[in-house]
């Protein structure tokens, strides 16, 4: 699967190291069951800031951060912790890494929005209100 998208469409991303790798692991150990999802996070790492585990901003989602976010098109609010897929629980207000929505927080900072496209195949825009690390 090729997903056409103009490189200027994606906003600036910053990785920590230890997320960077172990997400890159697990995409590749899961491209034959989820190739959408493990293509579109290999295609963010490869293009993300990755930086020592310590320098990450504070305001930056990484694993196991809380984020306030919002679909700019429906104007629907979540507040989730984006987890791996073993801790994720929707109900709980835990999404996992290896989902669509999950794959377009990570990197992201507060204020900062991507169009990123959910399971009908549509661009939906999502935008950072608040990030905080547990």
């Amino acid at each position: 699967m090729t997903i056409n998208r103009k490189a200027t469409a994606r906003p600036p991303l910053q990785m920590r190291e230890s997320d960077a790798e172990r997400i890159s692991n697990l995409a590749v150990d899961m491209e034959g069951r989820m190739p959408q999802v493990a293509e579109l996070l290999l295609a963010e790492i490869s293009r993300a800031w990755v930086v020592p585990d310590a320098r990450l901003a504070s305001d930056v989602v990484a694993m196991m951060s809380t984020v306030r976010f919002v679909n700019d098109a429906s104007g629907v609010e979540r507040t989730l912790q984006l987890v791996y897929p073993q801790d994720a629980d929707i109900e709980a207000g835990r999404i996992s890494i290896m989902s669509l929505v999950g794959a377009g927080l990570i990197g992201l900072r507060a204020g900062q929005s991507i169009c990123w496209p959910d399971r009908g195949g549509h661009e939906r825009p999502l935008r950072i209100i608040e990030v905080t690390h547990s």
